[in-house]
């Protein structure tokens, strides 16, 4: 696991713009050269990086205690092209990813819920948990990749 929450964050939104770009050129080479394949490649390395990023963004949220709307700007960056970029840079400039993990507890009331004491668990426990959450993610990509391409997407 990086050594800060802000670390794992940038690197995940940088590959998640990263993404965009895989996606986009794929769309473009169907557009002007009729390579199909090049969507398929594009949209599912897209996809699973997509998933990686709202996984990361909600453990980083959860870390840094981020608010409802930070959360938010968060996760919605993902959906618009480029975004997370932004994104990162507005929660570094607020200060809002500054500090490390929360691997104790602390006089905080807050580190009592059962969901922190379960977080930090699995903050203690990097290997297991980056392993879990990679899992989680593949289920769910294979999941939605078994259910085709999203709306607008099929060829006429």
């Amino acid at each position: 696991m990086p050594k800060t929450p802000h670390l794992l964050f940038r690197t995940v939104a940088v590959a998640e713009a990263v993404s965009w770009t895989l996606l986009i050129g794929g769309m473009v080479l169907r557009a002007t050269a009729g390579l199909d394949v090049a969507v398929s490649i594009g949209g599912g390395v897209h996809g699973f990086v997509f998933l990686a990023y709202v996984a990361t963004a909600l453990l980083v949220a959860k870390n840094q205690r981020l608010g409802g709307g930070a959360t938010t700007v968060a996760l919605i960056s993902s959906v618009v092209p480029y975004a997370t970029i932004p994104a990162d840079i507005w929660l570094t400039r607020t200060g809002r990813l500054a500090g490390g993990w929360r691997r104790n507890a602390t006089g905080d009331p807050r580190d009592r819920r059962w969901h922190d004491r379960l977080f930090r668990s699995a903050i203690n426990r990097p290997l297991i948990s980056c392993a879990i959450v990679a899992v989680g993610v593949a289920v769910v990509f294979l999941a939605l990749l078994s259910l085709g391409p999203p709306l607008g997407d099929h060829q006429a």
